[in-house]
């Protein structure tokens, strides 16, 4: 089915800077950027941010120092207020690269059945308001569909989402899922006919999850890393809290494929994101400078107390830290793993 045609030009279409992968300049640019997922976590306090806070602090500022995209999670759990897509917009301006993604409002992928009450459009709207105050600002690079595992690939869940891509078709558009029944050369085609771009997740594999990939069906590609914590990953132990779910550091052995994977997406796309989802304690930050600094070949600017947290940043800091670490270099390191 032909996508509908744009009133607004996609923020994924407008010129951007040039990628850091080392590409041919007198080819078309292929931008790169990594970031985590989110910024609010109360348990990023004293690892990715200062214990104290100088007035004015800014999570969103103080990241973009540090990286060229964050992922929005806020706007998935509900639509993102125009007025505060524009304090946004204004905490990361002095990062004139930088881009934000953002998910969608989870009431479009987790609530399907709903979709068909007369409250839809009302819901349409409440999200493309924030989303345009960023689109406008040609900061929005993609938005987020991001399905559950129990979203299996049938006749109707592939109607469902061809209705919904039609519904927000002039926005750059990123489809998640993670079961394995989506891995088919129809659904590839699918989403290239649409204009949309696959998702390519790290996840645990577990009964038929879906398996890493490096696909790309669009403009637009993106990569997704959530850990691999089999033990907390599906879960019903009410005992265990739900951050565990995103307790994982990833090694230097496990970035690699991915690193693999990252430059055969941006082989194909435009314009590719990098998102780590392993957020707790800083872990997503930590591995999103080490994935900027491999791919980039060169070493990266660290926060300070992140750096204080896991001293093994210290092989890719570009600068010695503002005072001595706790532990040697590559002792009392915290990874997370189990």
């Amino acid at each position: 089915m032909p996508q509908r045609k744009s009133k607004t030009k996609p923020a994924s279409s407008q010129p951007r800077h040039s990628s850091f992968l080392g590409v041919d300049t007198s080819a078309p640019a292929s931008i790169v950027r990594i970031g985590p997922a989110g910024w609010s976590y109360p348990d990023w306090a004293g690892y990715v941010y200062p214990s104290r806070r100088a007035k004015g602090f800014h999570e969103a500022t103080y990241l973009a120092e540090f990286f060229d995209t964050i992922e929005i999670n806020t706007s998935f759990y509900q639509p993102l207020r125009p007025e505060h897509a524009a304090q946004w917009l204004d905490r990361v301006a002095a990062n004139p690269r930088f881009v934000f993604t953002a998910k969608l409002w989870q009431r479009f992928t987790h609530d399907v059945q709903s979709m068909s009450s007369s409250s839809a459009a009302e819901e349409e709207r409440a999200v493309r308001a924030g989303f345009d105050v960023l689109r406008a600002a040609n900061k929005l690079g993609a938005v987020l569909l991001q399905f559950p595992f129990s979203f299996h690939r049938t006749a109707e869940t592939v109607a469902y989402l061809s209705s919904l891509i039609k519904r927000f078709a002039d926005y750059p558009l990123v489809v998640e899922v993670r079961h394995g029944s989506w891995d088919s050369p129809e659904t590839l085609e699918f989403l290239r006919d649409h204009g949309v771009s696959f998702c390519n997740i790290d996840q645990p594999i577990i009964g038929r999850s879906l398996g890493p990939s490096a696909q790309t069906t669009s403009a637009v590609g993106y990569v997704r890393l959530h850990g691999r914590r089999y033990d907390t990953w599906f879960t019903d132990d009410e005992t265990i809290p739900a951050h565990e779910r995103y307790n994982y550091l990833y090694t230097g052995e496990e970035l690699a494929p991915w690193v693999t994977r990252v430059r055969k997406v941006t082989e194909r796309a435009r314009e590719t994101f990098v998102i780590t989802n392993n957020h707790f304690q800083g872990k997503a930050v930590v591995n999103a400078l080490q994935l900027i600094s491999i791919l980039k070949g060169s070493k990266v600017k660290v926060p300070e107390p992140l750096r204080r947290q896991y001293p093994q940043l210290e092989e890719i800091a570009d600068a010695p830290p503002t005072e001595p670490l706790l532990f040697p270099m590559g002792k009392g390191s915290k990874d997370g793993t189990k």
